[in-house]
């Protein structure tokens, strides 16, 4: 097996062990949406799509909200620890350095963007969190939570990625419609 596919085949396994039930499912979904959106995608984003959340799947090394004030240093935290998780495995794998160091830096900042490059990371995630998270979310968190962190995904993505999100559809239409109406308060 080729470095690459190892690193992949680590992210998985440590990802399988996540206490959030849609972990895995997200990994792989935000890999579908980066392909979507960029269907020529390198490696190094490929990774970071997989891995990006990957410190929630590590128990005594997850971020916990409940232990920033604010959410976005929070979400910071959460990617920096991700990241540093990443570099690990891929040093562990025998990964060329340039690699390991764009692959920290897209997963660092995936949840603020900045570049190009990062912001399709960013869609793909916050895509992929309406796609395949949030059904499980709403069923996890009261209404007002469930508003405040759709509010928070769904404003942070690009003009494209809003129209994509407007455009899914869920088995639970009170969840259809609530984040129909939520949408149309951001607008």
């Amino acid at each position: 097996m080729d470095k690459i596919n190892l690193v992949k085949r680590k992210i998985e396994e440590v990802i399988k062990g996540s206490s959030v039930p849609e972990d895995p499912i997200h990994s792989k979904n935000t890999l579908e949406w980066l392909l979507k959106l960029m269907p020529d995608a390198d490696e190094s984003l490929k990774i970071a799509a997989l891995g990006h959340d990957i410190e929630r799947a590590i128990e005594k090394r997850k971020v916990r909200r409940q232990d920033y004030k604010d959410y976005d240093v929070f979400k910071d935290a959460h990617a920096l620890n991700s990241a540093n998780v990443l570099a690990e495995i891929m040093q562990a794998c025998d990964i060329d350095k340039k690699m390991i160091d764009e692959v920290f830096s897209l997963v660092q900042y995936h949840e603020t963007g900045g570049t190009d490059r990062v912001d399709i990371l960013k869609d793909a995630d916050s895509i992929s969190y309406f796609d395949v998270n949030l059904p499980h979310y709403f069923l996890r968190n009261n209404l007002i939570e469930t508003k405040r962190r759709c509010l928070w995904g769904y404003k942070r993505l690009s003009d494209k990625g809003k129209k994509i999100v407007a455009e899914l559809n869920y088995q639970n239409k009170e969840i259809e419609s609530l984040l129909s109406v939520w949408i149309d308060e951001c607008k």
